[in-house]
């Protein structure tokens, strides 16, 4: 990227406090945004179009429907601590809100990257992650949670 775009970029970047209003033409955070940070599992879920995608930052493969998501952000909720939204950009359909988390004694950021329907409702959810070992603390966490509920 040149230093002409990263610098336009840069200007263009807001940093926003808990529940102020957004970037582009949204009046006030997104739903999904107020649902996953007051850990409202069901506003969650309601967020989320049927056919959603969530793709982990661990696996290779998403996870499909809406039902299957919510179990797994159900599990994110419950994995990581202190949990809070940093920023939050929005344009047009596309939604992109920064977090930072504690996964035991590992301080995480990360982004949730939202592609809504014209509807505002969630039909894709991208989520990346760092440093490597807090991902790594998170994988194993989830990766427990989820054999458990299996199980």
């Amino acid at each position: 990227m040149g230093e002409a775009r990263v610098e336009a970029v840069a200007r263009h970047r807001v940093s926003i406090p808990p529940h102020p209003a957004t970037v582009g033409a949204m009046p006030g955070p997104h739903p999904f945004r107020r649902a996953a940070e007051s850990k409202d599992l069901d506003l969650l879920a309601e967020t989320l179009r049927e056919d959603v995608v969530l793709h982990s930052p661990v696996l290779f493969r998403g996870f499909e429907g809406r039902d299957t998501v919510a179990t797994v952000l159900t599990h994110v909720s419950a994995t990581l601590e202190s949990f809070s939204y940093t920023d939050e950009l929005a344009e047009g359909n596309t939604v992109v809100l920064r977090f930072k988390a504690t996964v035991g004694d590992r301080e995480l950021e990360g982004i949730d990257f939202l592609e809504l329907d014209d509807d505002g409702r969630v039909r894709e959810l991208t989520v990346f992650m760092r440093p490597f070992s807090a991902l790594n603390a998170f994988n194993e966490q989830m990766k427990a949670r989820l054999q458990a509920s299996e199980g």
